[in-house]
């Protein structure tokens, strides 16, 4: 089967948003080091090599909202989709504790030849889905629940935001109100990353836009992840109404 940097599911649904999983998989694409960069099963599996989960709420949530959505096929390990092309953190070699054998020694010529392999196909779909008139765009993250070394992080689920807070602030009001949830305004992580996803095709194209990031050890498994798209269909669609976009 011929190897395809990214998926689309739902490319003619004619809702509104569109949603994105940059971290979907864990694939490793069999032309980089045979399909293996070194390192043990645990880690493959764990949050270094890919967002644990959220591929799998992003495909029922495009399902909920009839909307399209678009994940990355290789994992960020391989080359980071989230990153602009000239970031250090492109073509990580350490990782939460763990070196990446088969990126120790990937020079200049290597780093190019996976971009073009995996990371700039991808955006180019991801600018023709984006590009449609009206859309909004979710991108759908997962963070750990604890770095090693770090402190525990005591968010349920994140809004990484821009300057552009059209409709991430009518998201962040909307999950503050829900009286279980532990909201994160730009955590675990800041909202502000030039030239990674959102900043290449949203920012300069005044999309309206939010990041999500929801804690991974609550969409570890089928259930969790239908119980979050649902539970985020609702809310995103209250807080478009809010915002009057």
């Amino acid at each position: 089967m011929t190897y395809s940097p990214f998926f689309i599911h739902g490319e003619d649904r004619p809702g509104r948003w569109l949603i994105t999983c940059d971290h979907a998989t864990n694939m490793v694409p069999p032309a980089i080091n045979d399909g293996d960069l070194g390192l043990p099963r645990e880690d493959m599996e764990r949050h270094i090599a890919y967002d644990v989960g959220a591929y799998e709420v992003s495909k029922h949530l495009g399902e909920l909202l009839n909307a399209p959505v678009i994940g990355a096929n290789f994992s960020r390990l391989a080359i980071d989709p989230n990153r602009g092309e000239d970031d250090p953190t492109l073509l990580m070699k350490l990782y939460d504790g763990s070196i990446i054998p088969a990126n120790r020694h990937a020079d200049a010529e290597e780093r190019e030849r996976r971009l073009n392999l995996c990371y700039r196909p991808y955006h180019r779909a991801y600018e023709q889905l984006a590009a449609l008139p009206h859309m909004v765009v979710i991108a759908m993250h997962s963070f750990t629940r604890q770095l090693r070394g770090r402190a525990p992080r005591p968010w349920h689920v994140g809004v990484l935001h821009t300057p552009d807070e059209r409709f991430s602030r009518p998201l962040i009001d909307r999950l503050k109100a829900e009286p279980d949830l532990c909201t994160g305004v730009n955590e675990p992580y800041t909202g502000v990353l030039p030239g990674d996803s959102i900043d290449q095709h949203c920012t300069g194209h005044h999309r309206p836009n939010a990041l999500i990031e929801l804690r991974n050890d609550l969409i570890a498994d089928h259930a969790g992840q239908r119980v979050w798209a649902e539970r985020l269909a609702v809310i995103l669609q209250d807080a478009l109404a809010q915002s009057s976009l």
